[in-house]
């Protein structure tokens, strides 16, 4: 298990897998792992842990 945004929720391989699993549009977003910023880049090769803490914030534009 991990915590997503402070929820509980079961873990995948890659970062990237479960953004896509929760619908994040990952050019709208900004993800830390335990306190790290992670690259874009990085995403897919991003393993995750049982345990880890990730917090996904959205950008949202307005007019």
């Amino acid at each position: 298990m991990i915590i997503l945004n402070g929820e509980s929720c079961e873990k995948t391989d890659t970062l990237l897998a479960l953004l896509n699993e929760k619908n994040y549009r990952t050019d709208r977003i900004a993800v830390e792992i335990n306190g790290v910023i992670i690259k874009k880049a990085d995403y897919e090769k991003t393993t995750l842990n049982d345990g880890d803490k990730i917090e996904v914030v959205s950008f949202v534009g307005g007019g």
